[in-house]
């Protein structure tokens, strides 16, 4: 019960390569991700603050 057998091994290698192998759907959502979050900081760094 504690031991891997290859089927679990395989099954972990699968879905570690569809995360981070090239250029694959989730790196590419995950880049767009990080580039709209450097886009609202920069955002927030441009805006002037305001009189309350």
């Amino acid at each position: 019960m504690g031991a891997l057998s290859i089927s679990h091994v395989l099954a972990v290698a699968a879905v570690v390569t569809l995360l981070f192998g090239g250029r694959g759907r989730i790196s590419g959502v995950m880049g767009d991700a990080a580039k709209g979050l450097r886009a609202f900081r920069e955002g927030l760094k441009d805006e002037a603050p305001r009189d309350t």
